[in-house]
Formats: structure tokens, sequence, C-alpha cells
């Protein structure tokens, strides 16, 4: 039975935690660093539920009992090449957004400013709609 380390559980949260704080951040340069934060927690948590080293998992007489599980691994490759594609769009968004405005902060669209002012329609006790009634159909006779 394998017991995960609680050191490795504490870090992964706070790794987590920076990650997705750096992520809510309005610089886009912060949120590049928040997803390869993000990504290195994750690489970190799959290498961490694959569980300790084993023998290797390619053998020819069959499965033993000490072999080590190959998917973390795999899938903690996979999300590498995913957050190196992420971050290299990412940075060329921020650059452009640098090109084009001189800085690298996300500003506020008008239309959710819009929506952000109009009144709430769904807030009184009588905010209920009743259903419009048909008009009656004429029987086909």
């Amino acid at each position: 039975m394998y017991t995960v380390n609680v050191t490795m559980a504490v870090l992964l949260a706070g790794l987590y935690t920076i990650g997705f704080y750096l992520l809510m951040q309005r610089s886009l340069m912060r949120v590049v660093l928040g997803i390869m934060v993000l990504g290195h927690a994750a690489n970190l948590f799959l290498q961490t539920a694959g569980g300790p080293p084993g023998d290797p998992a390619m053998v020819a007489a069959g499965v033993r009992e000490g072999m080590a599980d190959p998917l973390p691994q795999a899938m903690a490759l996979t999300a590498v090449v995913i957050t190196f594609a992420l971050t290299t769009f990412l940075l060329a968004m921020a650059y452009r957004s640098w090109v084009l405005l001189g800085h690298d902060e996300v500003q506020d669209d008008i239309y959710d400013r819009r929506i952000r002012e109009l009144p709430r329609r769904d807030s009184g006790p009588d905010s209920f709609v009743a259903p419009r009634e048909s008009a009656p159909q004429e029987s086909l006779r």
C-alpha cells in the first residue's frame, strides 16, 4: 500500500494556490507565470500519484509484483508538452499586447461594464412572470 507524503501534499497545495492566484491577475506576464506554475504542479502531482519507483515496466516473462506504472509518466510527459504550447501562445499574446499597447495589462471590456450597470431584474419577490397563454386553436372537424 502506498501512502502520499504529507510534505508533497502541502507542496502541491502551495503550488496550486500560487498558480491560481497568479492566473487571476490582470497582467499577462503573471498569467503566463501562473500557467507555468500550474503545469509544474500538475507534473509533480502525476509523479506523486504514480507511486514509489519500481522495476522496469517492460518485461518478457509477464507481470511482476513490483513493476512501475508507466501511465503517470506518460501523462506527465503529455502535460509538459501542453504546458509548453500554452506558455508559448500566451507569451506571443503578451508580446503582441506590449507592442500594440505598451503594456500587458488586460483592460475591461465595454460590454462587461454595460452588463454590470444593468439593474437586476430578478431580485424582487414579484419577479416571476407567468407564461403567456396561447390563443385557443380551432379543432379540426
